[in-house]
């Protein structure tokens, strides 16, 4: 990684903010990103959330009560938006997957992988809208886009923090503020896990957030499972222990236990199911409806354009990773197993790391066509026309 500053990070270098910040305190930085301003307007928003495969929220607080909340996820109507109460906020997730120009925002965080993104999700609200008092167990970068918020943030929570009965949504029933600041568009504000944090618009506002997401246990173990399932040798049971008829039959004994766990844990240090099963749990994507049905593209279709300024990138709504495997890489994209040449294996390998790649003449090998006719029919990449 480059020791290089970066304004993003308000001057630090990303290994100071890796040891410094990541997971452990805040840090505000004013103009960190003034390329999003007017990206997006609260009415483009508002269109957004009313498309057919978007994931939004619209949340609402009553004009006699603010402390009652009331949640419709989508899809949303524009009957939803009419007779709207004065407190209320629409939350719209990965934008990034409708717009290339967000999407290249992720090219201003290149120290965190990507299989730890999660999704830039987009907050409009009037003056005075929010969605409580609250944390999450994902660490967030908030860059204002348009108008102003005030944030406020205050103590570390865990699972035990006590929260407000019967509401929709997980708000906090106190917080102890620690931080209160105004962001301006362009302004970066990074909240790491488990740290209370509530968001007001100050007028009427766009807040970007940067999610990056950790994997859960259960939802890892259940993606092994399933692997596993699909082993047929896997059925065959085990081999008996020594036996020696000395304890009551209701009972497991110790070294029963004890040699049923090793033969557990044994396989799965050595299972090529393991690796595989991890490898196609990172990189699914996790809002699928958003991946395009592409229409089908042949080698000759892509000679017809080859060299005209065409640049391939990866998909916004897909996810592409890979491992090393000896001499080779092996690619997982939106949760399968991608098998390319050789001659391609570089190339793509760039493609996940973030880069776009001129479409031109040295892609002209019939393996390698075929190739990125696969990738282009399965949505993993796509060609951006010339400007």
């Amino acid at each position: 990684m480059s020791q290089q500053s970066l304004t993003v990070l308000g001057g630090i270098t990303a290994e100071q903010f890796l040891a410094e910040y990541w997971q452990k305190k805040p840090l505000l930085v004013r103009n960190a990103m003034p390329e999003i301003i007017g990206l997006l307007e609260p009415a483009d928003v508002q269109e957004l959330a009313l498309e057919e495969d978007v994931t939004a929220r619209l949340i609402r607080q009553k004009n006699k009560n603010p402390n009652e909340w009331h949640v419709k996820s989508s899809p949303l109507t524009k009957g939803d938006f009419q007779k709207l109460p004065n407190l209320w906020t629409l939350l719209v997730q990965a934008v990034d997957h409708y717009s290339f120009d967000i999407a290249e925002l992720w090219k201003k965080f290149p120290f965190i992988p990507q299989w730890r993104r999660d999704d830039i999700m987009v907050s409009y609200a009037p003056k005075g809208g929010s969605v409580g008092k609250h944390f999450d167990f994902y660490d967030v970068f908030l860059v204002q886009g348009y108008g102003h918020r005030r944030w406020q943030l205050g103590q570390k929570c865990d699972e035990s923090t006590t929260l407000i009965p019967d509401q929709p949504l997980k708000l906090l029933t106190e917080m102890h503020v620690e931080f209160d600041e105004v962001l301006a568009p362009g302004d970066l504000l990074y909240v790491p896990p488990g740290l209370a944090h509530y968001g007001v618009a100050e007028d009427d506002c766009l807040t970007f957030s940067f999610g990056f997401r950790m994997p859960n246990l259960s939802e890892m173990i259940d993606q092994v499972s399933d692997k596993f399932a699909e082993n047929e040798t896997l059925k065959k049971p085990l081999i008996d222990i020594a036996r020696q008829h000395t304890a009551p039959i209701g009972k497991i004994n110790s070294t029963e236990l004890a040699y049923l766990k090793a033969q557990l844990l044994d396989y799965l240090t050595q299972a090529p199911e393991f690796e595989a099963a991890i490898m196609s749990y990172m990189s699914e994507s996790n809002y699928p409806n958003s991946i395009p049905e592409p229409e089908e593209i042949t080698i000759e279709d892509l000679l017809e354009v080859i060299g005209t300024g065409y640049q391939l990138i990866l998909e916004p709504a897909s996810r592409l990773l890979y491992r090393e495997l000896g001499d080779s890489l092996d690619f997982w994209a939106n949760s399968e197993n991608v098998c390319v040449s050789k001659n391609f294996e570089n190339e793509l390998k760039k493609i996940a790391d973030g880069e776009s790649l001129e479409f031109n003449e040295k892609f002209n090998q019939h393996e390698v066509l075929e190739d990125i006719a696969q990738l282009l029919n399965s949505a993993i990449v796509m060609l951006l026309p010339p400007n």
